[in-house]
């Protein structure tokens, strides 16, 4: 388990050196995946207002490349909070621009 997230770890070091972040598309959705199996997710994501968001969005996608924050939002209520106000701030700011 801890040599786990240390591969993890390192991993995130290696892709985010360099003049921008790269995201990992397959560990995103994945990590989508893990999620939809939430009824309160599911609701989320076939919302019209918030289902863009987890395509096109680079911040809400970089929130999900952390299978330890998607693991938190999967069993912690506060943190579900937390993830759908930070979603509708993001929201707001694409209307915005």
């Amino acid at each position: 388990m801890f040599l786990h997230f240390l591969l993890h770890l390192v991993e995130g070091l290696f892709i985010s050196s360099g003049s921008g972040i790269v995201l990992n598309t397959q560990k995103i959705d994945k990590n989508i995946e893990l999620l939809k199996g939430q009824a309160w997710f599911k609701q989320l994501y076939e919302d019209e207002r918030y289902h863009r968001l987890f395509f096109v969005n680079r911040r809400v996608r970089k929130y999900l490349q952390s299978t330890i924050r998607v693991k938190k939002i999967n069993s912690n209520p506060k943190a579900q909070q937390k993830f759908l106000l930070f979603l509708d701030k993001e929201v707001e700011r694409s209307h915005q621009t």
